[in-house]
């Protein structure tokens, strides 16, 4: 019987077997060196064997290009020599799911008694920002469990993400028949904590968890499950790195001239 393996380059690393305790690795310096050695540390420790995984589901970010890239490129490397199914998912969508069964598990689930819970979801982008989006999970028959975005995946500054929420927030209400009162917005993802302070300024504002769905050893399976949901639906969807910042090279205007011919004008 086959296995999943779940590779994420996100925040550190995190790698493992689902149904099995992940690898963690945090330190952002050292993760990308370590990476191979603990998928096969992961796949060991589950009593498997690379050919035994059918499906690896991999982290496409958002978050800095560099570790992000070296986890993608692992896992395709990996997918191409086993023959595995390779799947993609973004890390911020999961924490929506996640944020409720923290809730529903501590006690202060969305239910008729308790405010209705949105999730503004969020990973450090470094350089003063976060990558962000504000997600509800819908309860409908037909789409339990399915993430609607309010704000779309975006980088942006703290102070600005909170005026954009909270500007979203009202209009959700407006639109969905909620008094805003009845509106609680829980900030989950690593980079929560970091920003604290400024993310005070949500209105709305319930917990900060400065915490990632990955980080969870023991249900982690959440964002699998949410990978794999994702993948009966568009199951062609590309597998690409959610970078989200413009290029930091940019061409100069004009170029310099050389050897006495005229300058380029710019053309991108």
């Amino acid at each position: 019987m086959g296995c999943t393996l779940v590779i994420d380059t996100s925040y550190g690393s995190t790698v493992g077997v689902v149904g099995h305790e992940p690898i963690i690795e945090t330190d952002s310096r050292t993760h990308v060196e370590k990476l191979q050695g603990n998928i096969a540390q992961a796949i060991e420790q589950s009593g498997n064997t690379p050919q035994d995984i059918d499906t690896i589901i991999v982290g496409t970010g958002p978050a800095p290009f560099t570790g992000l890239r070296a986890g993608i490129i692992t896992a395709k490397a990996l997918a191409f020599a086993t023959g595995a199914t390779l799947i993609g998912q973004n890390i911020l969508e999961p924490q929506a799911q996640w944020n409720l069964a923290r809730r529903a598990e501590n006690g202060t689930s969305d239910d008729n008694a308790t405010p209705h819970v949105l999730t503004l979801a969020v990973n450090d982008a470094r350089r003063k920002q976060l990558y962000f989006e504000l997600c509800d999970v819908s309860s409908d028959t037909d789409h339990d469990g399915v993430i609607v975005p309010l704000i779309a995946m975006d980088i942006d500054y703290p102070a600005s993400i909170v005026d954009r929420v909270n500007r979203a927030v009202t209009e959700y209400a407006a639109g969905h028949g909620h008094d805003a009162a009845t509106i609680i917005v829980d900030v989950v993802g690593h980079g929560a904590g970091k920003y604290a302070t400024v993310l005070q300024g949500i209105e709305r504002l319930g917990d900060i968890v400065d915490e990632s769905v990955l980080d969870q050893r023991d249900d982690w399976s959440i964002f699998a499950a949410q990978a794999e949901r994702g993948h009966e639906a568009r199951p062609d969807a590309p597998i690409e790195p959610l970078y989200l910042r413009r290029p930091d090279a940019e061409v100069p205007s004009p170029l310099k001239h050389v050897l006495n011919h005229a300058g380029a004008e710019r053309t991108a």
